[in-house]
């Protein structure tokens, strides 16, 4: 039996991507001991790979798809096939930023005033191109991790780090003097495996369910009784991601109406459905979109 070799983001999207695989329909059990965890369907075997290293298997077809950012396919070089943007992050579902900081007090105002200074970063190969690219000589070295620190203590004069919000960068008396580049997850594929037509339908699968469970995450459902004669008023306060669906109620002058819509505008609109009739309103979550 054919088999898709998949790669989850070990570390900070670990937990993420696990819970958005479960709305998606699949089950992934983490055994601490073992980078390979287990998944309810026979037709997959995970491996858990960090997302720096993840596009880079994928590229040699260790792996036949994975999940990584943006980023680290760019610094990588990798050549691999990008299916899916899957905008998502352990805290928020927002892109991450890719920016050049330094203490609050230093003299550095623009990228020009690196000129023959020492950066700190993860991402090399993306810093020293990035600054090659506008001429500007830099010494960037890698970083081992606590990277805010070495700036905090004067190891070097800047440090390309990754934020989401900016506020922790702040929050260390640290400021944030450009912005090279936005990063999300996305899902991506080798390229011979998409060739294979098992696998493709098998990866198509994949990206589908991922991709409704995320147009899922701010939406809810909400159903509700209403009389005839309130229908058309309803309908036009209601910000459905298509018209409601509408069914009669038994012998009765009533109808129940049923709508998708988004989290944020639950609590402005249930107030004002019951003022103009609606009744028995329920809200409930919704795993799976898709449009």
């Amino acid at each position: 039996m054919s088999t898709l070799k998949l790669g989850i983001p070990k570390g900070s999207l670990e937990k993420a991507t696990i819970n958005l695989f479960k709305k998606a329909g699949w089950k992934i059990s983490v055994n601490s001991r073992s980078y390979f965890p287990e998944i309810n369907d026979e037709e997959i075997e995970c491996a858990l790979i960090r997302a720096q290293e993840m596009s880079r298997y994928v590229e040699d077809g260790t792996l036949d798809v994975g999940l990584t950012g943006k980023d680290w396919i760019i610094e990588n070089q990798s050549d691999v096939l990008v299916l899916q943007d899957l905008i998502y992050s352990k805290v928020s579902q927002r892109p991450t930023k890719w920016v050049l900081v330094v203490l609050e007090d230093s003299p550095i105002k623009k990228l020009e005033d690196l000129e023959g200074k020492r950066i700190s970063t993860e991402l090399v190969n993306f810093t020293k191109r990035y600054f090659a690219q506008r001429n500007i000589n830099v010494e960037v070295e890698f970083s081992w991790g606590a990277t805010e620190a070495k700036v905090v203590e004067k190891l070097v004069d800047a440090i390309v780090e990754v934020t989401e919000t900016g506020s922790t960068i702040k929050a260390h008396g640290l400021r944030i003097v450009h912005e090279l580049m936005k990063s999300n997850t996305q899902l991506i594929a080798n390229k011979s495996s998409w060739q294979d037509p098992w696998k493709q339908e098998k990866i198509e699968q994949v990206k589908i369910l991922l991709n409704s469970a995320l147009q899922a995450e701010n939406k809810v459902g909400l159903k509700m009784n209403v009389a005839e004669k309130d229908i058309k008023t309803i309908t036009r306060i209601l910000p459905s991601l298509k018209a409601p669906t509408i069914a009669k109620l038994y012998n009765q002058e009533w109808y129940s109406m049923e709508v998708i819509i988004d989290k944020n505008v639950v609590r402005e609109l249930i107030p004002k459905l019951q003022e103009f009739g609606a009744e028995g309103i329920i809200e409930y979550p919704l795993n799976k979109v898709l449009t």
